[in-house]
């Protein structure tokens, strides 16, 4: 060996020895009820009809959070919060992205979007790992990206900090789930290889034409990057974002016997749940062969509420029941997400947590595990609190979280519009900025939100409203604008006040 080498070698090592390895496993569109770990107060229909051993398994060996929330109830606003540690309404990347300079939001009556970035992350920001990276960290992009729009810097997860990117771009969904397909719309056409679009998922040539799911492809991918980073001797952080189980809703058959009695929709469904816990499985596997598991933090989450206004089988708007609605929605159905932690060599295993904590406290959560500084020019904007003192049973002072999203969905349903909303501690409050009405629920004995107290409760809609209102003003938050006056929507608390003088109809 040379002998100039070994000192740096020794370094490296070191360094692996004091940073843990982290990996953010974020599962695209999985809602509360898509596994078999429950996070309600009992076993549901939904968490028996599903199959997640291996999440059960990180589950035992980490800690469960029953009030997880993302940052938004679509995609693109919780990705970017977690690289920035900022929410969506201070960073006004409020919606999902795609082409550069256009605007995603349906038309919708009364009001319409804000001007918002809707290029989204791009590579002049301050990103989780970017700093990771300048930290020693090889940083390892594996599936979805989706954190800025195509023809921006934005849509290369390498201009953001990755040093590995294997199939992420600007899009949030593939064309097809099958390698049989190329992963693209003209294979799923039946045509593979005729033409590009922009939805077809990039780089994985190597699985074209062959018998693999797209999960599949990913995990092998990702645990050959852990094998390589942990040969190389440094630490790594491992965004690992499965497509799945986004739309198009299609079935990895491998799976399918196990689900013969659900109807054709939510079979298919089902195996692409089984899929990314499969996935999990096979990193858990590598990491534990290698003896790197038990000084490896792993963070199970989602990055909206799940899918139930269409594409799914049976009744729509209630696949995450006892949660309301579902993604893009206002309601709980809409932002809670099941969310795991584990790290053995630190966290006791079989913990609960209820302290409601959202997806802007895992970029302070990782720089502190990492013992990653966060530049000064950045901090006063890390709106997100590290999780490190409730991994280890503390629980924090009651904080307001916040919501904002100023669009309108592409789906309709229940609390599928555009939005401004605030939890702190039990009792929720929603401003629709169309109606210019509110809505307040006590989440503690109402998780469903069917007792609406924002009238009967009007001392408590007026305290929300203003602590609403300061978050709007101190993160300089863009509200829906007025189709007729072009003017933002009234501030929350003016707006609760005028609404709360009206009779009630």
């Amino acid at each position: 060996m040379n002998l100039m080498i070994l000192p740096l070698l020794l370094l490296a090592q070191a360094a692996a020895d004091s940073q843990p390895n982290m990996i953010l496993f974020i599962v695209d569109d999985l809602g509360w009820q898509d596994t078999s770990v429950p996070f309600h107060t009992a076993v549901t229909e939904f968490n028996e009809r599903y199959h997640t051993p291996n999440l059960e398994r990180l589950a035992a060996s980490g800690v469960k959070f029953t009030n997880a929330y993302a940052s938004a109830p679509v995609c693109t606003p919780t990705r970017t919060s977690i690289m920035t540690g900022m929410s969506p309404g201070q960073s006004r990347i409020t919606y999902w992205t795609l082409r550069k300079d256009t605007d995603t939001s349906r038309n919708r009556d009364l009001v319409k979007a804000p001007p918002w970035n809707m290029n989204g992350l791009q590579e002049d920001d301050v990103t989780l790992p970017s700093l990771l990276a300048d930290a020693g960290y090889r940083t390892i992009h594996v599936g979805k990206a989706h954190f800025g729009a195509h023809g921006t810097s934005g849509s290369d997860p390498l201009k953001l900090g990755f040093d590995v990117n294997i199939a992420g771009h600007g899009s949030g969904a593939p064309s097809s789930y099958l390698g049989v397909h190329h992963f693209s719309r003209s294979g799923r056409d039946g045509e593979p290889g005729k033409s590009s679009a922009i939805w077809d998922v990039p780089g994985l040539e190597k699985y074209h034409g062959k018998d693999i799911y797209l999960t599949e492809a990913l995990a092998i991918e990702a645990t050959r990057q852990i094998e390589d980073a942990i040969d190389s001797g440094v630490p790594f952080f491992m965004n690992m974002a499965p497509y799945a189980v986004h739309t198009p809703i299609m079935p990895n058959h491998r799976h399918l016997d196990r689900y013969e009695d659900l109807d054709s929709r939510e079979a298919a469904y089902a195996t692409m749940i089984e899929s990314y816990d499969e996935a999990l499985g096979e990193i858990l596997k590598v990491l534990e062969s290698r003896g790197t598991l038990e000084n490896t933090m792993i963070i199970f989450t989602s990055d909206n509420g799940g899918l139930s206004a269409h594409a799914r089988g049976g009744p729509p708007h209630v696949h995450n029941a006892p949660l309301r609605s579902g993604k893009g929605s206002a309601y709980e159905g809409g932002t809670r997400v099941p969310t795991i932690i584990a790290w053995p060599a630190r966290i006791p295993g079989g913990t609960v947590c209820h302290d409601p904590i959202v997806s802007q406290d895992f970029f302070p959560t990782l720089m502190e595990v990492s013992a990653t500084p966060i530049p000064e020019g950045h901090v006063s904007r890390v709106e997100g609190i590290s999780l490190v003192p409730l991994l280890g049973g503390n629980s924090p002072l009651p904080r307001p979280i916040c919501w904002n999203q100023p669009h309108q969905w592409g789906a309709s349903g229940p609390g599928i519009e555009p939005f401004t909303s605030i939890r702190l501690g039990d009792h929720k409050l929603i401003y629709f900025h169309a109606g210019r009405n509110f809505e307040l629920y006590d989440l503690g004995s109402d998780p469903s939100e069917s007792k609406d107290m924002a009238r009967t409760k009007p001392e408590v809609t007026l305290e929300l409203a203003g602590a609403m209102a300061d978050w709007c003003r101190n993160r300089q938050v863009q509200l829906s604008l007025d189709k007729e006056t072009g003017m933002q929507v009234e501030d929350p608390l003016s707006a609760a006040t005028r609404w709360l003088e009206q009779p009630n109809d």
